[in-house]
């Protein structure tokens, strides 16, 4: 049987570092179900020292998930990160504490201002005090790329020994070559006399574009797990991604000879799912899920996929769960065909879920003559809202054309402006949501209905990125619109799908807006003050 390659996942650590992509415990749980159907070995589910709400989500995700992949609590090497993430992950069935630790020259003079000696001394007594609440445990010396082969080998061995079941070794600012990489795993293979003991982990990071390479090259080194996120998430140019990864081993398993335990046919959903819940689109010529992945547009290779798919095709769209441009559904398909086709396309949705889904369908199927599976994926990822939005679009007004202001009306319904009886000394309860109207110009009707939408919840935001593509083919195609605004320096994104492209900017608006409040509940009072 082929070596088994472990895939540790760190979306909802390190991917979710990536500016703007924050998530709510609601939603990180939606994310790591997605990611144990997906069939990931190890998920690093947060950072318990560093908020109340990781700690929650790694305790969350552990007593739900625990049995069925190992959950991970990161740590440095401080005994209050340590005790914190051994508290949170306490009584699940597989738990594992990541501790990590700066070994490079640069690391140990200007941040850490420690000597080799103490370097060694700090990772060994932290990789006992975490052995002392679980079997499981992973040591990281950060920065590992940049350190001196033979002190790193050192830190190393000395952490192998106190206890460690894993040892990662990380590139962390993407400095690594494919070369350089594979050389940093062999020497550790060579030089390390208990290396045997510890499985050997990667952890690459993109700055150069190279984190998927970096990777691979360590697996053919010998490294036997990959630390990697859902498109590549993570700060800076990101990490590297799983669905690259786990594609690269299956396709080329002549080269590497090793396997993982993925559902790939499951790849585009977690995927759609982590770019609807974060905001962050996914390039239209990612490998493995973007939009072209699997179109082939000039005609030799048209000619070639029509005689043989293999002449331009290394790997089967239904092997990724690719969903293209089929044409399968129309005006009068029922609930029937739509449950049928959700299922298909790799989705579960409860019955309440589908006639939601529905209900959408049947308002698109009025608007677009016909609908295809990427249609019918859009409405279901527009629907995704793990967590309860506080304002809602009813709806807008514009005015707009050459030589005039271009001005828009809104109206946006309070979600939050329900109450029970007896609240604020009142006898009666408001059970029907409150509507705020305002009116803004803008330097077009996209910017006015935005600006009016600020006005109605008392936010000021700044627009950094704003991009609109359509979502399948014709003249009557969705618009998928995907933002970016900043606020008090925190990034938050929104997307959000329309026949419509102004009211598709508008939802994608307003649920970066929604995000914002979420973080900043107490930032607006009063709409309208």
């Amino acid at each position: 049987m082929p070596d088994h390659v472990i895939i540790f996942d760190t979306t909802l650590r390190d991917g979710e570092q990536s500016p703007g992509c924050s998530m709510t415990p609601p939603e990180k749980l939606k994310v790591a179900e997605a990611l144990v159907e997906l069939g990931v070995d190890v998920i690093e589910a947060g950072f318990p020292i560093t908020s109340p709400g990781d700690f929650e989500s790694v305790r969350a995700i552990g007593q739900k998930f625990g049995d069925r992949a190992t959950i991970c609590g990161l740590a440095r090497c401080r005994r209050l990160d340590i005790e914190r993430a051994a508290e949170a992950l306490k009584g699940i069935a597989k738990p594992r504490i990541h501790v990590f630790l700066a070994t490079s020259p640069i690391h140990r003079e200007f941040k850490l201002k420690m000597a080799e000696r103490e370097i060694v001394k700090t990772a060994v007594e932290h990789v006992k005090l975490a052995k002392s609440f679980f079997e499981d445990i992973e040591f990281s010396p950060e920065d590992a790329a940049r350190t001196e082969l033979d002190f790193l080998a050192e830190v190393v061995e000395k952490a192998i020994e106190a206890g460690a079941t894993t040892v990662n070794i990380p590139d962390t600012v993407g400095y690594a070559t494919p070369t350089h990489y594979f050389k940093v795993i062999s020497h550790l293979k060579q030089h390390v006399s208990n290396i045997d003991k510890a499985v050997i982990s990667t952890h690459c990071h993109n700055d150069l574009g190279l984190a998927v390479a970096n990777s691979l090259a360590a697996v053919e080194a010998g490294a036997r797990q990959v630390e990697c996120t859902i498109n590549g998430l993570g700060e800076r140019a990101g990490n590297a991604a799983l669905e690259e990864i786990v594609m690269a081993l299956k396709t080329r398993k002549d080269y590497y000879g090793v396997e993982t335990r993925i559902n790939t046919p499951k790849l585009c959903g977690a995927s759609r799912l982590v770019s609807s819940i974060t905001g962050m689109l996914v390039q239209r010529n990612k490998a493995i899920v973007g939009q072209n992945a699997f179109a082939h547009e000039a005609g030799i290779h048209q000619d070639g996929i029509l005689k043989e798919r293999s002449t331009y095709e290394i790997m089967r769209a239904e092997d990724v769960g690719y969903v293209g441009a089929n044409l399968v559904l129309g005006k009068h398909s029922g609930r029937a065909a739509i449950r049928s086709r959700v299922i298909e396309l790799g989705y579960q949705l409860d019955e309440a879920q589908i006639e939601t889904v529905y209900k959408d369908f049947i308002a698109l199927a009025d608007k677009k003559k016909d609908i295809y599976d990427a249609d019918i994926v859009a409405l279901i990822d527009n629907r995704l809202t793990v967590t309860t939005d506080r304002w809602e679009l009813v709806r807008f007004h514009i005015a707009a054309g050459t030589g005039t202001i271009p001005t828009a009306t809104v109206e946006l319904r309070d979600l939050a402006s329900t109450k029970p009886a007896g609240l604020d000394g009142g006898d009666e309860s408001t059970t029907t949501p409150k509507t705020h109207k305002d009116a803004s110009i803008g330097d077009g009707p996209v910017d006015a209905v935005c600006k009016a939408m600020e006005r109605i919840v008392g936010i000021n935001a700044e627009l950094k990125d704003y991009q609109v593509r359509a979502v399948s083919g014709g003249e009557d195609a969705q618009g998928e619109a995907s933002v970016a605004i900043v606020y008090h320096g925190r990034r938050y994104h929104g997307k959000a799908v329309s026949t419509d492209v102004i009211e598709a900017s508008a939802l994608a608006y307003l649920k970066a807006l929604n995000k914002v409040l979420r973080d900043c509940p107490t930032e607006k009072a009063l709409p309208g003050v």
